[in-house]
C-alpha cells in the first residue's frame, strides 16, 4: 500500500464516520420531532384528528429504519465474528455489554410505562365520571323544561287577558305584560301571519320573523308551544359561551272575543331570554359529555398511540445504546485494528506508510511507533533495493558490452564446462554455444580439438605457476580452426584467444576472428610476390621470343623437312609459353597495381546493359533479370566493367559444352539496408567445398590454366567501393545446381 492508498483510507474512514454522526443526529432529531408531535397531539383533539394518519405512517416509518439499522449492525458484527476478523470478537463483546446496559433499563421503562398508561387510560373512562356526567346533562334539560313550562303557563295568562281586549289597544296592554314577564320580545301576530302589534325589540323591526304556518296550525290546536332556541349555537367549536343568545321562545292561542265562527284567530309570541350562568353551566355540561364520548369511542386508538410511542422511545434509546456499542467499541479496537493489518503487510513484505492515529492513549501511541518502525525498515529497503539496481545496472551494462563486442567472451568452470557466453562467440565459433551451458567445450560439434587446446592451455598456464597464474595474468594462443568452422563467407577462420583466472576458480576465454587480417596480410604479400614477379620476369621474355623468332627466319629453309618442322613446332611453343608468362605477369601486375576506386553515382542496370552487347554472339548466352526500381550506386564505372567480365567469363569457363546454359545477371535492392545486389548465376558444376574455404586467395583456382587472382581482384576492388562480395553454391534437390556470386553496392545519396 502506498502513501497515496493510505491517506485514501484515512479519508474514507473520516467520511464513514462523519456520515454515521449525521445518520445518527438526524435520527436522534426526527425522532425527537415525532415525541413532542405525538405529545401535541394527546393534548390538542383538533391537532390529533387532522395529523393522525401521517403522524402515524411516519413513526411507523421510523421504526422500521430504527430496526434495519439494528439488523444491519448486528450482521456486520456477525460476519466479522464468522470470518474471523481480528477484533471482531472484542468488538461483539463491547457491543454486547453496552448494548445490554441499554437495553435492558429501556425495557424495564417500557414495561412500566406500558403498564401505566394502560391503567391511566382506563382510568379516564370510570363509570362513575360518565354517571355523573349524564346526571348533569339531565339536571341542566330538567331546569330549561321547567322554565319553558313556567313561562308557557304565564304566556296564556298573557294570551288570555288580550283575548278581551281589541288590537287597537293591545300595544299598551303588551308593554305591560313584556315588563311583567321579563320578556325581551312580544308580538301579536294574527291568523294569515302579520304582525298586529309588537313590545321590546321587534317594535323598532318593519320585518319581523314570523312564526312557521306550521307552528300555528301546531298551537291552534295545543293552544301554547314553547321552544328554546340558540343553545345550539354553542355546539360549535371555538364559540365562546358568552357569545350565545340562548332564549325561550313561547308561542299562545289569543281566542276571539265573540263566538262568531268567522272572527280570525290570533297568537301571541313571547321572547323571554335565558340566565348566562344557566346557559355557560348547561354548555359547559353538553360539551364535556360530548367530548367524554368521543373519547370514550377513541380509547382505543389513543392507547396504541401512547404505546407507539412508548415503542418509538425504546427503538431509539436500543439503537443509540447499541450505535454507542459500536462507536465506542471501534474506538477501542481500531488501533488494534491497525496495528494487525499493519502487520499482515508487512509480513507479506509491504513496507509502505501505515496508519498512524492521533489520539493519545497508549494504543494510538504504539499505532505511532509501529508506523515509524515500518518507515525505518522501508528506508532500509529502499537502500538496498538501491544498491541492487546499481549493481544490476552495472551488471546490464557490462552485458550490454558483452552483447556488442565484436570478440567472442566466454567463462568456463574449473573443468572447462561453459558457463556463459556472449553472442559474439557463437557468432564467431558458428555455433549455437547457449545451448550447451554446463557442458565443456569441446562437447561442442565441430570445437572439438579447439575445446581441448583451450583445455590444454590453461592447464599449461597453471602448472608454470604451481596453480598460481604467472606474472602477467593471461595466456594468449592463435588458432587455426580450418575445416572444423567456416566464415559466412565459407571460408576457415583463424583464432587469436587469450584466457585468464576468474575469482571461484572460473576462467575467462576471449577470443576474436582475425581471419580478415590474416587474408588481408596474405593479400599484401602476394601483391609483393606479384610486384617482385612482374619485375624480374617481365624484362627477360621479350628478349625470348624475339630470339626464338629470329632464329627460326635465320633457319628457315637452311635445314631439312624434318628438322624445319621440329624448329617451327618449338618455336611456336617458345612464343605461346612467352605469351602465356606475359599475361600471368600482367594479371600480377594488375593485381599488385590496382588503382584507386574513383566512386561516382552510377546506374548499375544500364552499365550491365552496355556490357550485354559484347557478348550478343558469345556461345554460352547472358540473360537479365534487372529490377525496375533500382535507385543509383556508388561505384566506379571501369571497374564494375573489369569484375562483371571477369565473372562473365568465369561462368561462361565453368558451362562449356553444356546445352542451353546461359548465364543470368540479377539485380535487387536489398531489404535488409541500402544496399543494391547484383548477382552472377551459372548452372556449373559449382565451387568445390575446398574452394569456398579460400576462393578470394591469390593462385586457388579450378582452371587448369588460371591464376586464381580473378576472385582476389573481384574482393580487392569490392573493399575499395566500401562493398562486399559472397560465392556460394545453388542447391535444389539436394544437389548443386550452379553457382553464384553476389556484389552489394551501397546506394548513392
Amino acid at each position: 500500500m502506498t502513501a497515496e492508498d493510505t491517506r485514501n483510507a484515512l479519508h474514507a474512514a473520516r467520511r464513514r464516520r462523519w456520515t454515521l454522526a449525521l445518520a445518527l443526529v438526524f435520527m436522534a432529531g426526527l425522532a425527537l420531532v415525532l415525541l413532542f408531535l405525538l405529545t401535541l397531539a394527546t393534548r390538542n383533539r383538533t391537532f390529533y384528528e387532522q395529523n393522525f394518519s401521517w403522524l402515524v405512517a411516519v413513526n411507523v416509518g421510523v421504526a422500521v429504519l430504527l430496526a434495519l439499522s439494528i439488523l444491519w449492525l448486528a450482521v456486520r458484527l456477525f460476519m466479522r465474528y464468522r470470518l474471523g476478523l481480528f477484533g471482531s470478537r472484542l468488538l461483539l463483546k463491547l457491543a454486547m455489554i453496552i448494548g445490554l446496559v441499554g437495553v435492558l433499563p429501556g425495557v424495564l421503562i417500557y414495561t412500566v410505562s406500558y403498564q401505566f398508561v394502560a391503567r391511566s387510560i382506563e382510568s379516564w373512562f370510570d363509570v362513575r365520571v360518565e354517571s355523573a356526567l349524564a346526571a348533569g346533562l339531565n339536571l341542566g334539560r330538567t331546569t330549561l323544561d321547567t322554565l319553558s313550562a313556567d313561562l308557557s303557563g304565564k304566556t296564556r295568562i298573557a294570551a288570555d287577558e288580550l283575548a278581551r281586549m281589541p288590537t287597537s289597544s293591545a300595544v299598551l296592554t303588551m308593554e305591560r305584560l313584556r315588563s311583567q314577564l321579563g320578556a325581551s320580545d312580544m308580538v301579536l301576530w294574527s291568523g294569515a301571519g302579520q304582525a298586529l302589534a309588537t313590545a321590546g325589540a321587534s317594535r323598532f323591526d318593519f320585518t319581523p320573523n314570523r312564526p312557521p304556518l306550521a307552528m300555528l296550525r301546531t298551537v291552534k290546536v295545543e293552544r301554547v308551544v314553547a321552544q328554546i332556541e340558540g343553545l345550539e349555537d354553542g355546539n360549535d367549536v371555538g364559540s365562546p359561551p358568552a357569545n350565545v343568545q340562548a332564549r325561550i321562545k313561547v308561542l299562545a292561542l289569543v281566542s276571539a272575543p265573540g263566538f262568531e265562527l268567522d272572527d280570525e284567530p290570533r297568537y301571541l309570541q313571547v321572547v323571554v331570554p335565558l340566565p348566562a350562568a344557566l346557559v355557560t353551566d348547561a354548555l359547559a355540561v353538553q360539551a364535556a359529555n360530548r367530548e367524554y364520548q368521543e373519547r370514550a369511542l377513541g380509547r382505543e386508538g389513543l392507547r396504541r398511540m401512547y404505546i407507539g410511542t412508548l415503542t418509538l422511545a425504546l427503538f431509539l434509546s436500543v439503537f443509540g445504546a447499541v450505535l454507542l456499542a459500536v462507536v465506542l467499541g471501534n474506538q477501542m479496537v481500531r488501533p488494534l485494528l491497525v496495528l494487525a493489518e499493519g502487520m499482515r503487510e508487512v509480513a507479506q513484505g509491504d513496507l509502505s506508510p501505515k496508519t498512524a492515529l492521533a489520539s493519545r492513549d497508549e494504543l494510538a501511541s504504539l499505532t505511532r511507533t509501529f508506523a515509524s518502525m515500518t518507515q525505518e525498515l522501508s528506508d532500509a529497503r529502499a537502500t538496498v533495493q538501491h544498491s541492487m539496481q546499481q549493481v544490476d545496472a552495472a551488471r546490464g551494462n557490462l552485458q550490454t558490452i558483452l552483447d556488442n563486442l565484436t570478440a567472442g567472451v566466454a567463462v568456463l568452470d574449473g573443468q572447462c564446462r561453459l558457463r556463459s557466453v556472449n553472442p559474439g562467440a557463437a557468432r564467431i565459433l558458428g555455433a549455437p554455444l547457449e545451448d550447451y551451458l554446463g557442458q565443456p567445450l569441446s562437447a561442442v560439434p565441430g570445437l572439438e580439438s579447439f575445446g581441448q587446446s583451450v583445455r590444454q592451455q590453461f592447464e599449461t598456464f597453471l602448472s608454470d605457476g604451481d596453480g598460481v597464474p604467472p606474472e602477467g595474468g593471461h595466456w594468449e594462443q592463435s588458432f587455426e580452426l580450418g575445416e572444423q568452422v567456416t566464415s559466412p563467407q565459407g571460408q576457415g577462420i583463424t583464432l587469436i584467444a587469450r584466457g585468464a583466472l576468474l575469482p571461484n576458480e572460473e576462467r575467462l576465454l576471449v577470443f576474436d576472428d582475425v581471419s580478415d587480417m590474416v587474408s588481408a596480410q596474405r593479400a599484401r604479400a602476394w601483391a609483393d610476390v606479384a610486384r617482385r614477379l612482374a619485375h624480374e620476369i617481365k624484362n627477360p621474355l621479350t628478349p625470348i621470343q624475339l630470339s626464338a623468332e629470329r632464329l627460326a627466319m635465320k633457319l628457315e629453309g637452311k635445314v631439312q623437312p624434318a628438322e624445319q618442322a621440329v624448329l617451327n613446332k618449338s618455336v611456336k611453343t617458345i612464343v605461346d609459353q612467352v605469351d602465356a608468362m606475359k599475361r600471368l605477369v600482367n594479371e600480377f601486375r594488375d593485381y599488385a597495381r590496382l588503382p584507386a576506386a574513383q566512386l561516382a553515382p552510377t546506374d548499375l542496370n544500364a552499365l550491365i546493359r552496355d556490357i550485354l552487347v559484347l557478348y550478343d554472339h558469345a556461345a554460352v548466352p547472358v540473360q537479365t533479370e534487372l529490377a525496375d526500381d533500382l535507385p543509383l550506386v556508388m561505384a566506379d564505372a571501369q571497374q564494375v566493367r573489369q569484375i562483371l567480365h571477369n565473372l562473365v567469363q568465369n561462368a561462361q569457363d565453368a558451362m562449356t559444352g553444356q546445352a542451353q546454359a546461359a548465364v543470368r545477371l540479377r539485380t535487387r535492392r536489398s531489404d535488409g539496408g541500402p544496399w543494391v545486389r547484383l548477382s552472377v548465376i551459372d548452372q556449373g558444376p559449382g565451387f568445390a567445398e575446398h574452394i569456398l574455404k579460400r576462393a578470394f586467395e591469390p593462385y586457388v583456382t579450378t582452371k587448369a590454366k588460371g591464376t586464381g587472382l580473378g576472385l582476389a581482384v573481384v574482393r580487392k576492388i569490392m573493399e575499395e567501393h566500401g562493398g562486399r562480395v559472397d560465392i556460394s553454391n545453388r542447391i535444389a534437390e539436394g544437389r548443386v545446381t550452379g553457382a553464384q556470386v553476389s556484389l552489394s553496392f551501397a546506394v548513392a545519396n
